[in-house]
């Protein structure tokens, strides 16, 4: 593996030249593709691209690719970045009574699955809750939150998220609604993972209330938080038959495995660039 490695990717209004633009600047620059993907949304007229590149010989600086790319990107009206693969994005974690997708994550990111920086870990429950949890390092946060002081939490939380210089927050069954006021600060850069019966089965005990309808498949969806509650671009989602031999404390064993999965391919795919965001919906560019 090239020791040095950019991922460029960019959305703009589609128009010929777009492709051949992009990599004659990579050619000139020294630079070798070693993954393209791209994508022309007819029904929006939009252009997406993700290019993963290194130098031909020696080094180059990510202010010298992002300094070129810039002529390039102008006329196109592009919406760009180029990120160097090797500096990990810094990401906070928030969750609830629930710890599965936690723990699930802290294993990943231990056994190097997921290139990350765990900033924080922040909980509405005390650290005695996660007994059986190694947080490592990771500093741990109990920041309670009723509906009079949810205000002052989330300002807490922000305090938390701009000190330690955070990229992106994972509710890993965090079972708060953000405000709209704090969800549009983190637009973009928000992941959320909640059960698949969206609408008809919200609030709580999901999974016994799809039980109860006997449903035939369960499932989980990793999307981008908005203000719109479990609305946001869906990242990731994935299903699991069932019967009706399963009890409700069998879906929910089930489903705890798929929102594990899904969460985790969600945030590796944002961690590696792959998702662009097209309106309320997303373009990803799986490996």
């Amino acid at each position: 593996m090239p020791d040095q490695q950019f991922v460029l990717t960019l959305s703009c209004p589609d128009r010929s030249g777009i492709v051949s633009a992009v990599s004659t600047f990579l050619f000139a620059s020294g630079q070798n593709i070693l993954d393209a993907q791209q994508y022309d949304d007819v029904e929006t007229g939009k252009f997406f691209m993700r290019v993963m590149f290194t130098p031909t010989s020696g080094t180059t600086t990510l202010d010298t690719m992002r300094g070129g790319f810039a002529a390039i990107a102008q006329p196109f009206a592009m919406n760009w970045q180029i990120r160097e693969r090797s500096t990990h994005q810094r990401v906070l974690l928030m969750v609830s009574k629930f710890d599965h997708c936690l723990v699930d994550i802290l294993y990943r990111w231990r056994h190097d699955e997921l290139p990350m920086t765990p900033t924080a870990i922040v909980s509405n429950h005390p650290r005695d809750t996660y007994k059986d949890v190694e947080f490592g390092d990771v500093p741990f946060h109990y920041l309670p939150i009723t509906r009079e002081t949810k205000a002052e939490q989330e300002a807490a939380v922000w305090k938390i998220i701009q000190d330690t210089q955070t990229d992106l927050v994972v509710l890993a069954r965090y079972m708060q609604v953000l405000s709209d006021e704090f969800a549009t600060k983190l637009s973009g850069r928000c992941i959320n993972i909640h059960h698949s019966f969206l609408p008809g089965f919200k609030g709580a005990k999901p999974y016994h209330q799809a039980h109860e309808r006997g449903v035939k498949l369960i499932g989980a969806t990793a999307h981008y938080v908005t203000g719109d509650l479990d609305e946001g671009p869906i990242i990731e989602q994935g299903v699991e038959r069932i019967s009706h031999r399963d009890s409700p404390e069998a879906l929910v064993r089930k489903g705890s495995d798929i929102e594990r999965q899904v969460l985790a391919r969600a945030l590796r795919y944002h961690l590696e660039d792959r998702v662009i965001l097209n309106g309320r919906k997303t373009i990803v560019f799986t490996d």
